[in-house]
């Protein structure tokens, strides 16, 4: 797939080169996972799947009480292409975040496009959530109250966490009563609502552009009409870029 579509170039956050090789310019390095003495924030990496390869990274609090604290499930942006849950820049944001809120954090890592085509993303972390409901791990199911929970991301991560929750309508599968998500965040999502970009249908091939629901909304106002959660907002800025 690469080697077919280098000298296309269609998307500005990944460089092609003859021999085939993909590099990503754009996004930060990776780091470990930490016990943060500046948020007091400790965190972990898990694996959810080998095959296909997910997995996330946890966040709680160092200081716990008996009463669970609400859990946030968030998704990282970068065009779909870049950028990572064990990137500085989420891990940054994870750690504020939940010493702010006082949350137990779940972090997905999902597969990046072009080597993974949409809709492999929503793939990835339909399947973190289904593994979060398990409580399977012992932070979910000793801190974090699964009644009291939050879907959120940015970006890219906004457009995976609306369709995740739009999802549900059209499976059987929607996690159960042990899980609730009561609120959706939308940082700057990922939509677009004009001509489609070549970015979009280059990681989306088939895709019907703004008639396509995943990065139009508007496309069918029925779904938006049946989301599964009691609150949702939406964050954005004029001339974001996604």
């Amino acid at each position: 797939m690469i080697s077919q579509l280098k000298s296309q170039d269609p998307n500005p956050f990944l460089r092609y080169y003859k021999n085939g090789k993909l590099q990503r310019p754009i996004g930060t390095p990776f780091v470990p996972p930490s016990n943060d003495p500046e948020t007091r924030v400790i965190s972990k990496d898990i694996i959810i799947s080998h095959d296909p390869k997910i997995a996330a990274r946890l966040y709680r609090p160092t200081t716990t009480t008996t009463t669970k604290l609400p859990l946030l499930i968030y998704i990282h942006g970068g065009a779909f292409s870049i950028e990572s849950a064990f990137s500085t820049l989420y891990h940054t944001h994870l750690n504020t975040l939940t010493a702010a809120a006082r949350v137990i954090a779940v972090s997905i890592e999902y597969r990046l496009t072009p080597e993974h085509l949409i809709p492999s993303c929503y793939e990835d972390c339909w399947e973190a959530i289904k593994w979060v409901e398990q409580a399977s791990d012992p932070w979910i199911k000793n801190h974090a109250d699964l009644n009291r929970v939050f879907l959120a991301g940015d970006s890219a991560g906004g457009n995976i966490a609306h369709n995740i929750v739009v999802r549900r309508l059209t499976l059987p599968a929607w996690p159960g009563p042990g899980l609730k998500i009561v609120s959706m965040a939308l940082v700057h999502p990922y939509f677009e609502f004009d001509e489609p970009s070549k970015l979009w249908m280059y990681i989306c091939p088939g895709s019907s552009g703004v008639d396509d629901a995943r990065i139009n909304p508007a496309a069918d106002p029925r779904l938006l009409e049946k989301i599964v959660c009691g609150k949702v907002q939406v964050c954005h800025v004029c001339g974001w870029g996604g």
